[in-house]
């Protein structure tokens, strides 16, 4: 097989056709502080862009812009989690003039646009989801009661959302068809949602449904990214149309085997064990056997399945790549052995 692009490789993953090699991604990049310590251990002081970083490390460009859903003027909660309005339509009202503001896109879309014609990036976007959103206004605690106590809120909150995400994607589409997308949403933590389904169908799905599918008529792979245990969830988006999940997290007690089995047509993201790396070579290469046969099926990117944490030192990274390069090839070489399962 001939070496495919960036954009190649990406489309036959998510297809479940045969691909040259897995993409070597980092879709959550690296803490500041992992950074700090790489630089201290001989990493060039000067690499501190995230695309640089990638071209240093030779990862591929996947390259991101999160379009923020608040003005500067939105008013700042006092602490982490703290409500920005208060649970009301009065308070929404008020505070409507400061969020989902016209979007246009930045001079790099239309850089990054030439760069992706060429099949040399994979641009993806990501807004703020229908669990998220809400959750920065009201705040984390008052959030949750709202679904019992102002349902009627959280029902304009999310219709004027929708109708915002689906201006953000026309706007984009005007320079550059992103190849996919993530809904910020993080409900999950390692017990699971924090909602129930009866709550997700009420809140949620009617609104995905707006949204979901103009994003496929476009060609755009919907991902959701929500940390934690997601088996449990993934059932709910995959209804709403979702065509992926990420990260994934082991820590969370996630199993690709068992999601592959329950889910044989979503599309997964990350779930590398991030605590396998500061343990050195041996940990790590089992933790690459483990997910070989799943990604050597198809619709499964291997990455860190979550940002690479200051633990890991500068040489253990870089054996990381090494590994992570050499079951690439060993995946893309097993693909060729399968036959094409669907098509998106």
């Amino acid at each position: 097989m001939q070496p495919m692009t960036s954009r190649e490789r990406f489309r036959a993953i998510v297809n479940f056709e045969p691909f040259d090699r897995l993409p070597l991604v980092e879709w959550a990049i690296w803490w500041d502080e992992t950074i700090e310590r790489w630089h201290g251990e001989g990493l060039d002081p000067s690499l501190k862009d995230r695309y640089d970083l990638y071209k240093h490390f030779g990862l591929e460009q996947y390259k991101q812009v999160w379009v923020p859903g608040m003005l500067p003027t939105c008013p700042q909660p006092a602490t982490h989690g703290a409500p920005r309005m208060e649970m009301s339509m009065a308070a929404y009202e008020e505070i409507r003039p400061h969020i989902l503001p016209e979007f246009i896109p930045q001079p790099s879309w239309t850089q990054w646009a030439e760069e992706q014609s060429r099949g040399d990036s994979v641009l993806w976007f990501t807004v703020d989801g229908f669990f998220w959103f809400a959750r920065t206004l009201l705040g984390i605690e008052p959030h949750l009661y709202a679904f019992y106590d102002a349902p009627e809120v959280l029902h304009r909150i999310n219709e004027d959302l929708a109708q915002w995400m689906l201006q953000v994607i026309d706007r984009l589409c005007e320079v550059a068809t992103p190849d996919f997308m993530t809904f910020a949403e993080d409900m999950s933590y390692n017990n699971g949602p924090m909602i129930s389904k009866k709550t997700y169908d009420e809140f949620m799905h009617p609104y995905y449904e707006r949204v979901v599918p103009e994003l496929k008529r476009r060609g755009i792979v919907p991902v959701v990214d929500s940390d934690g245990d997601m088996t449990v969830a993934a059932p709910w988006f995959e209804a709403s149309g979702i065509k992926g999940i990420l990260p994934i997290e082991r820590q969370a007690g996630c199993d690709i085997s068992g999601l592959r089995k329950n889910h044989p047509n979503m599309l997964w993201i990350g779930h590398f064990d991030k605590m396998t790396m500061p343990a050195g070579e041996a940990a790590m290469r089992s933790e690459f056997e483990r997910l070989l046969p799943i990604a050597a099926q198809g619709g499964f990117i291997i990455s860190v399945d979550h940002q690479t944490p200051p633990g890991v030192s500068l040489e253990n990274y870089r054996i990381f790549l090494r590994l992570f390069e050499e079951y690439a090839i060993k995946a893309g070489a097993m693909s060729r052995d399968q036959l094409p399962r669907q098509t998106m």
